[in-house]
């Protein structure tokens, strides 16, 4: 390690929450820290969870879930809209739309709904899991539910079962098809505009073939049951300009198309909003939705015109700090010439666990389980277990600081911000083992999904016993 790296670790002296960016509101990283004797820890009230000592009962890799940080992250978001509401006599409501296809995890999901979440779905198969809450009394029927994504006939025919039951399953239409087809739906409809504005995301933007275009929907004929105006701007959004700047565009076509569609009410601004991933500076929910409200209310003023229903389908900032993925160093091979100094190899694989890794180059933040407390540092890059060679994290090509391996002592490395999209996106390359799923909630360790055993994983691609007779 250079000499200037070196310094810098000892001046840090003790305060280690500080150097590995624990501790930290803005990073969500507010419920961690570590240690005297160097262990990651997590806490909820005054429940303590020490990671090093659940990682050595349950092994690694595993997934470990936190609903309180679920909840804790809905309630606020909630509260901030409604205080900047209140405050600045918005006379508008605010609802937040859980998007399912973030994580469908019954462990998310619950807790989200118990919290006063409303839900979105993307598919006629998300869909049926809310049949299934509601057939199961877990889902009040007063929850309203946004139906985004292609429709098939299928997905059409769940959408009007429900709504035929009572349920509230608000359809928002993407194209000509969806129109004709949904054009005597008895419930109400939403519809989405394809923007122009461009917004600096991980999603290229470029063309988009969802929604219609803000001509398309002035030229619409006048429909007595459209109560939504929605758009989807991207994923991951950098920015906070990007954030406002589509809203301020949406809420321009939604004051002209209140002339054709008075019954209009709900401007659902969707996805988007980003997580602090690398925990550098980042734009922050609390000051957002402030910024968010005054214009909402600038623009409806100016027009005349009562303050629209706001809805966010924020899944993202919600769900990804809830969730940590631990991993064993299992072996360490030199690297000749590069900004680290060695590959650790872990015990399980991006590509399978965190495919996200491979497929946009995300980045993380990582911190050691263990031995959080030692100067004794490495500048490393991270190896998957599959025989992949994209099976790697270098941090974009930097380096990841992890303690010096000891001999006969298990190194663990917690990966933060993994409750979003990964477990949807999960895969079995070199037919490898999900991680274990532990549940954390209340002072008490969960097992909510056991590690998979070679016979589990082989029915998945038709190895049944006695099939390779």
């Amino acid at each position: 390690m250079p000499e200037k790296k070196t310094k810098k670790i000892k001046k840090q002296g003790k305060n280690w929450r500080k150097f590995w960016k624990l501790g930290v509101p803005e990073f969500n990283t507010q419920y961690f820290d570590v240690t005297k004797d160097g262990e990651l820890v997590v806490q909820e009230g005054n429940y303590i969870y020490n990671l090093n000592e659940i990682i050595k009962k349950y092994g690694t890799p595993t997934e470990i879930v936190f609903p309180f940080i679920l909840e804790e992250r809905l309630e606020d978001l909630q509260d901030y809209f409604r205080a900047y509401m209140k405050i600045g006599g918005y006379r508008g409501k605010f609802y937040y739309h859980y998007p399912m296809k973030v994580n469908q995890n019954k462990e998310f999901i619950m807790p989200l709904i118990s919290e006063g979440a409303h839900m979105e779905v993307g598919s006629v198969n998300e869909l049926w899991l809310i049949k299934k809450l509601w057939e199961a009394e877990k889902f009040h029927s007063k929850i309203r539910v946004f139906c985004n994504g292609p429709k098939t006939e299928t997905y059409i025919e769940l959408i009007e079962e429900l709504r035929s039951k009572n349920l509230s399953i608000v359809p928002i239409i993407e194209d000509e098809h969806e129109l004709d087809r949904l054009s005597k739906y008895k419930g109400d409809v939403g519809i989405r505009v394809n923007l122009d504005t461009k917004a600096d995301t991980h999603w290229d933007k470029k063309v988009d073939r969802f929604g219609f275009s803000s001509k398309e929907l002035l030229d619409l004929p006048k429909m007595k049951n459209l109560k939504v105006l929605h758009y989807h701007i991207g994923s991951q959004i950098n920015t906070a300009g990007s954030v406002l700047k589509p809203i301020e565009e949406a809420m321009n076509l939604y004051i002209k198309l209140l002339k054709n569609q008075p019954n209009l009410e709900t401007l659902d601004v969707g996805g988007g909003f980003g997580v602090p991933y690398e925990k550098k500076s980042f734009y922050g929910a609390k000051k957002v939705s402030e910024q968010i409200v005054k214009l909402l209310k600038k623009m409806s003023d100016n027009a005349g015109i009562k303050h629209p229903n706001l809805a966010v389908e924020w899944g993202r900032y919600i769900v990804a700090p809830a969730q940590v993925t631990i991993y064993s160093i299992i072996a360490e091979k030199p690297i000749p010439k590069a900004n680290a100094k060695s590959w650790y190899v872990i015990d399980g694989s991006f590509m399978n666990d965190l495919l996200d890794t491979w497929a946009i180059h995300q980045k993380w933040h990582i911190a050691p389980v263990n031995h959080a407390n030692t100067t004794a540092l490495k500048s490393v890059w991270l190896a998957g277990s599959s025989c992949d060679s994209d099976d790697k994290y270098t941090s974009g090509g930097s380096y990841v600081l992890m303690p010096k391996l000891k001999e006969g002592e298990t190194q663990y490395l917690a990966i933060f911000d993994t409750g979003a999209y990964q477990d949807a996106l999960a895969s079995h390359h070199c037919l490898l083992s999900s991680p274990t799923k532990l549940i954390a909630q209340d002072g008490t360790i969960k097992i909510a999904r056991k590690r998979e055993t070679a016979d589990s994983i082989a029915k998945l691609f038709g190895w049944n016993n006695g099939d390779h007779k």
